[in-house]
């Protein structure tokens, strides 16, 4: 019959299955357009990103010499050339270190962005009498052969006096801003100015020590460079003095990616690096494309078999079984029965097990501790304690039951003997484990007698 049954439905499943795996023309168009116009809408958006990231960056480089903004440098190099300097802005270390003018020249070295390779640095300090360097680069420093490290940027608008340093441009500008990079060293014979800080923790924006060319003045105080705060105190003397001692100056700044740039990873990295990126990147994409991709609309199918709910039940039971986990196969139970318990006793199913105790107690007129270690309890030992476990939980339940429906005597007392006699049944003593006992067999009765229903017919 079974097999007849499975043979019939197969039809309706198959049509069923066709039916249903047959897409819809304009499902399929909206999903179509919808990807469209994501695709046109990235397309967009990375065009504008494009466009806006090549737009005109200079305005936004620290110290740049031809920007009129507060982080430029524009204002100085204009009373530069006021007072007669000449300001050439270079980008290549060739004309710092093969000029002849270089020898009579004053060079600022402008690594802010921090690009300058130390082998460069070297060259410049082998070559050039007077550098002005601005970088928060040790290695670079110590190209030039400055001990000092850099030790943070400093906020502080103060002022800082400057009569008493070693530098002769310092010492004319009296005093001048702290804003800018500091540097912590240890070298006495070095010379510093623009103090900060006390202490241990006393930092110099402002350094002077010899090189193999001549000397070279580390400038962290850059307040005296920008548009914005070269006229405050006597930053824009400290930048004329340390700018415009020479006729010449030279302003080399580095840029990324040019010869005289440190080596960046990449440039490290073999040539065929970049290639095997970009291609693991396109096998990535197709992957997450090939593995995300819809399979087609979902299709309902009748199962040909039966599979029991129970089948769940006993096979956690196995594996609890089998891993001799006792006590998670006893709390399995105690979940159920408070959640049957409370059912029983009209609480909502969001109740606390508490609330489910306290209630329980109150019904069967027993300990509230008692009904809390049969429905919470305990780690489980052995299998002994697991049965006397089920087997408690079952009799307070069938107690609930008992109570609920309105035996609370029997629920409550273990043995109440009775000696009234029902009409038409025996006595018996109701005891508070065990089935109760089957009624009483109604007493034969002789069989109906029967006519036959013909005409004459005897009974």
């Amino acid at each position: 019959m079974s097999a007849t049954a499975t043979r019939t439905a197969a039809p309706d499943q198959t049509t069923t299955s066709t039916a249903t795996a047959r897409p819809d023309p304009r499902d399929r168009a909206v999903r179509i357009g919808a990807w469209c116009a994501v695709v046109v809408v990235g397309l967009l958006l990375a065009t504008l990103t494009a466009v806006v990231g090549t737009g005109d960056r200079s305005s936004d480089t620290p110290l740049d010499p031809s920007s009129t903004t507060g982080s430029g440098s524009r204002a100085i190099v204009r009373v530069l050339g006021q007072q007669g300097v000449d300001v050439a802005v270079v980008s290549d270390a060739d004309r710092v270190t093969t000029d002849d003018a270089a020898a009579d020249s004053t060079v600022l070295v402008d690594d802010s962005a921090g690009v300058l390779a130390p082998s460069v640095a070297r060259r410049i300090a082998r070559t050039a009498p007077d550098v002005v360097l601005v970088t928060t680069d040790p290695g670079v420093l110590e190209a030039f052969r400055v001990d000092a490290r850099p030790a943070g940027g400093s906020s502080e608008t103060t002022v800082a006096s400057t009569t008493s340093c070693g530098i002769p441009a310092a010492r004319a500008a009296g005093s001048v801003t702290t804003g800018g990079v500091t540097y912590a060293t240890d070298d006495p014979d070095l010379l510093r100015c623009v103090p900060t800080g006390s202490g241990e923790d006393r930092r110099w924006g402002l350094l002077r020590a010899d090189t193999a060319a001549g000397r070279v003045t580390v400038v962290g105080t850059t307040d005296a460079f920008r548009n914005d705060t070269v006229t405050r105190a006597g930053n824009a003397a400290l930048a004329l003095g340390l700018l415009g001692s020479h006729d010449d100056l030279l302003w080399y700044v580095p840029t990324a990616g040019s010869a005289d740039a440190a080596p960046t990873l990449g440039d490290l990295a073999p040539p065929w690096v970049p290639s095997a990126i970009g291609l693991l990147g396109v096998v990535a994409v197709a992957a997450a494309c090939w593995r995300g991709r819809r399979l087609g609309p979902l299709v309902v199918e009748r199962l040909p078999v039966v599979v029991r709910a129970a089948e769940t039940t006993e096979g956690r039971a196995r594996l609890a079984a089998r891993v001799r986990d006792r006590t998670h196969t006893l709390d399995t139970l105690r979940v159920a029965a408070v959640l049957r318990i409370g059912k029983a006793l009209g609480l909502p199913r969001s109740a606390h097990v508490d609330a489910v105790v306290r209630r329980a107690a109150a019904v069967t007129r027993r300990p509230v501790g008692e009904v809390g270690a049969v429905l919470v309890g305990g780690p489980t030992g052995d299998d002994r304690a697991l049965v006397a476990g089920a087997a408690a939980l079952d009799e307070l339940e069938d107690a609930v039951g008992r109570a609920v429906s309105g035996d609370v005597r029997r629920a409550s007392r273990t043995d109440v003997p009775t000696d009234r006699t029902d009409r038409g049944s025996t006595s018996r003593t109701p005891q508070r484990n065990g089935p109760p006992a089957p009624p009483a067999e109604p007493p034969p009765t002789a069989p109906t007698p029967t006519t036959d229903p013909r005409p004459g017919g005897r009974s």
